[in-house]
């Protein structure tokens, strides 16, 4: 029995690139107020992508204190928020522990580890990508790059200067605003790319 593969990586390298969310349609939570509009809004999605970054750790035994930003797509935009801002404590904690808002994304053993040692609970209606495409009958990891590849035929870019950046800062720059918004909203799009 043959199982299915992902693309290689030079098949991906000349696909056209993936159309993420422009810098217009991702929102950074910065008081409770906007905390408030985007539980709002994310509720009544009830299916969001997510996912979450850390400031990388880079001394042997160094704990992370991550996750440092959590990130939430609908179909049409993204909302950021960040751990330090504790005004959108109460909206982060209700979007990650609400039975009724499907969380999809890719790979996100590591995120849970993070957000149950951070915020002390385990989120709930969590679905891992990862996952479904093992039900598909893919034996390696499928991230989001090779599901954009498979799905979309598109080329995800990801740079390794902006996965490793300080997700800690105080304020997040236009390139890593985009990469974070970018990884969740691919998360809703192949997750409705598979369901259809």
């Amino acid at each position: 029995m043959t199982h299915p593969t992902t693309p290689h990586k030079t098949a991906i390298e000349v696909m056209e690139p993936f159309e993420g969310l422009d810098l217009q349609r991702v929102f950074v939570v910065t008081n409770e107020r906007q905390a408030g509009l985007a539980l709002g809004e994310l509720m009544e999605a009830a299916l969001v992508g997510f996912d979450t970054e850390s400031k990388p750790t880079f001394q042997k035994g160094e704990k992370s204190e991550g996750p440092h930003v959590l990130q939430f797509a609908t179909t049409e935009k993204a909302f950021i928020f960040q751990s330090h801002v504790e005004e959108s404590y109460s909206a982060i904690l209700e979007l990650l522990k609400s039975a009724k808002l499907t969380k999809i994304g890719f790979g996100l053993d590591g995120d849970l580890t993070q957000i149950s040692n951070r915020f002390g609970i385990r989120p709930s209606s969590i679905v891992d990508l990862d996952c479904s495409f093992r039900k598909l009958g893919y034996r390696n990891s499928v991230g989001a790059k090779s599901a954009i590849a498979m799905l979309f035929n598109r080329k995800m870019t990801k740079s390794k200067s902006i996965t490793t950046s300080n997700w800690g800062a105080r304020e997040l720059n236009d390139r890593q605003l985009l990469y974070a918004a970018n990884d969740a909203y691919a998360a809703i799009q192949v997750y409705h790319a598979l369901r259809a």
